[in-house]
C-alpha cells in the first residue's frame, strides 16, 4: 500500500509533523487514527527507514512536536527583569555614574561577563571562590560569569602594557555575578559602578575616589547624616601580625576571618582565628586593635612615626580640603574580604545600618603580580546599583521618571497611513522622537495613549488638511490647535 501523506485528514488532536520535501516544507496534524495506521503492517519498517536514511521526504521520530510545557514566568533566583518603569530608573542611575566619573575625568572601559575561572581564583577561604557560577565549555576550558570588575581590569592592564600612558583613570559599569545568600540589596545578579585609579602610589587617589562617591550621592540628595565612609588600613592588621610573628602567607586569611565580624559571633572569629595558628595572646590582641575607633587610639598602640598611621592621617587631612572630612570616620575593623588589598581600605555604611555596605574600595598595589606582570600602584572601588536602590526608596529620594515622547502621529483615514509614516519619518530625522500609531484607532484611544506617554503635540493627518499639504497640530499642555505645512514641521 502506498501512503499519500498529503491526502491524510488533518484532525485536531494529533501531533504535528513537518516533511521536509524538496520544494517545500510542509506542516500538517495526523490524529490518534492516522498515527496507528503508521505501522509496520501499512507502511513496512524497513521502508520507513530507508526513506529517513535516504530521503529528505521521510519523517523523522524526532520531528513530533512535543506539547508545550508551561514555564516559570518568574527570573532565576537571585536575578531581575528590568520592564520599561524600572528600566528607566536603572538608566537614570547609570547616567548619574557616568556624568560624576565623566566630572573626576575618567574614561569608561568594559570586558566580557564571561572570563577564565583562574582570573578570579586567588587565596583559599575567599567566599568568592565559592559564589562564582562556573563551568567548562565546549573548548574544556573552565571560565564564570563575572563576579566583579577588578581582575578583570587588572588582565586589560596587564594587555595595555607599556602602551597605556600612566596614570589611568578608567571606570566601568558591569552586571557581576555571585551564587551567595540573599538578603535585601544583595542578589545573586547585580550591577556595579568601579572607578579605578592605575599608577599613583600616593593616598591623593584614595582621596579622589572618596570624593567622587561623596558628590554623586551629593547628586541624589543622600548626605553625611544618611551615609557614612569607615576607613581603615590593612597596613594596621600587618602591624600586629608581625608583632606575633605570623607568616605573611596566612595575612589573607586572617583578613579574610576579620572581615566577618558582624556577620558571625566573635566566638566563632577566635576558632578561625586559632586553626590559622594564632595564639590566644595574638588573638586577644588583635581585637583590641580592631576594637579601635579614632586615629587617637591608633596612634597610642602603633606610634606615631609608623607609615601606616602617617597615610590614615594623610588621607583625613586630604578629606579636610575635599570637604568631606564630616563623612568618614576611622574605623581599625574594616579590612574588606577580598585578599588583594593592601593599603588603605573603605566602606560606605547606612548610618540607620538597615543595609549592608553600601560600597567599598581601597589600594591592591601587587594585584597585577598575581597575575604574572610587574605590581603597579592601584585603587579602586565597587558600588552596586541593588543596595543604592533600596537606600533611595527609603529616603523617597528615588525619582519619578516617566515616558516622554515630542509627538504623536495618528491618520484620520487609512489611506494616509503612509502620509503618517512619511511625517513621523521627517520628524524623527530632525532629532525629534515620535509615537507613531500604526493602526486604526478612535480619538479618544489616541488621547489616552498621548497621556500614558507624556506626548508633547498631536499631529494629525487628516484627508482635506493633506490636500492643502498641511497638517493639523495640537499642543496637549495648553490645548493650541493650529496646521502647518509639513516642510515648516518642527
Amino acid at each position: 500500500m502506498k501512503l499519500d501523506l498529503f491526502s491524510l485528514p488533518c484532525l485536531r488532536d494529533g501531533p504535528t509533523f513537518f516533511l521536509l520535501g524538496s520544494r517545500r516544507k510542509h506542516c500538517f496534524s495526523i490524529g490518534t487514527r492516522c498515527l496507528s495506521s503508521l505501522s509496520s503492517s501499512s507502511i513496512g519498517t524497513e521502508n520507513l527507514n530507508s526513506q529517513n536514511a535516504g530521503r529528505t521526504g521521510g519523517i523523522m521520530p524526532s520531528m513530533i512536536a512535543q506539547t508545550p510545557q508551561k514555564i516559570d514566568i518568574n527570573p532565576p533566583k537571585g536575578t531581575r527583569d528590568f520592564p520599561p518603569e524600572d528600566m528607566r530608573l536603572r538608566s537614570w542611575l547609570f547616567q548619574n555614574f557616568r556624568e560624576v566619573s565623566h566630572l573626576f575625568g575618567f574614561e569608561e572601559v568594559d570586558f566580557p561577563v564571561l572570563e577564565s575561572e583562574a582570573l578570579f581564583i586567588r587565596k583559599a577561604g575567599e567566599e568568592i571562590r565559592d559564589q562564582l557560577y562556573c563551568f567548562e565549555d565546549r573548548g574544556n576550558r573552565r571560565v564564570a560569569l563575572r563576579p566583579e570588575l577588578t581582575p578583570s581590569l587588572a588582565r586589560l592592564v596587564l594587555q595595555k602594557g607599556k602602551s597605556a600612558s600612566l596614570p589611568l583613570k578608567w571606570f566601568a559599569i558591569g552586571q557581576c555575578w555571585r551564587y551567595e545568600r540573599m538578603t535585601r540589596g544583595r542578589r545573586r545578579e547585580h550591577y556595579q559602578w568601579n572607578m579605578d585609579i592605575i599608577g599613583v602610589p600616593e593616598v591623593m587617589a584614595e582621596a579622589e575616589l572618596i570624593s567622587a562617591i561623596v558628590t554623586f550621592f551629593k547628586r541624589l540628595g543622600i548626605t553625611e547624616a544618611d551615609v557614612g565612609f569607615k576607613v581603615s588600613s590593612r597596613k594596621v592588621l600587618q602591624e600586629v601580625l608581625r608583632c606575633y610573628n605570623l607568616p605573611e602567607e596566612l595575612f589573607g586569611r586572617v583578613c579574610i576571618v576579620i572581615d566577618k565580624l558582624e556577620k558571625i559571633p566573635l566566638d566563632e572569629i577566635k576558632k578561625e582565628l586559632k586553626s590559622i595558628g594564632m595564639s590566644d595572646e595574638a588573638i586577644k590582641e588583635l581585637l583590641e586593635v580592631l576594637s579601635i575607633k579614632s586615629l587617637t587610639k591608633l596612634e597610642e598602640k602603633l606610634g606615631t612615626s609608623g607609615q601606616v598611621v602617617c597615610e590614615v592621617k594623610q588621607l583625613f587631612a586630604v578629606a579636610e580640603k575635599f570637604g568631606y572630612s564630616k563623612w568618614i570616620q576611622f574605623d581599625a575593623s574594616i579590612v574588606r574580604g577580598l585578599a588583594y588589598y593592601t593599603g588603605i581600605v573603605f566602606e560606605g555604611f547606612d548610618r540607620k545600618g538597615k543595609l549592608r555596605a553600601i560600597c567599598g574600595g581601597g589600594r591592591y598595589d601587587r594585584l597585577l603580580s598575581t597575575f604574572g606582570g610587574d605590581d603597579v600602584p592601584a585603587c579602586g572601588f565597587g558600588f552596586g546599583d541593588a543596595v543604592i536602590m533600596e537606600l533611595l526608596k527609603e529616603k523617597s529620594l528615588l525619582p519619578e521618571i516617566g515616558l516622554e515622547v515630542n509627538n504623536i502621529i495618528c491618520s484620520l483615514d487609512p489611506d494616509l497611513q503612509g502620509v503618517a509614516a512619511l511625517v513621523a519619518s521627517t520628524l524623527r530625522g530632525k532629532g525629534q522622537s515620535v509615537d507613531l500609531v500604526l493602526e486604526s484607532k478612535p480619538m479618544k484611544w489616541v488621547f489616552k495613549r498621548a497621556a500614558r506617554i507624556n506626548a508633547q503635540r498631536l499631529i494629525l493627518i487628516g484627508k482635506s488638511e493633506w490636500e492643502r499639504s498641511t497638517v493639523a497640530v495640537k499642543i496637549l499642555s495648553t490645548g493650541e490647535q493650529y496646521e502647518v505645512k509639513l516642510d515648516e514641521l518642527d
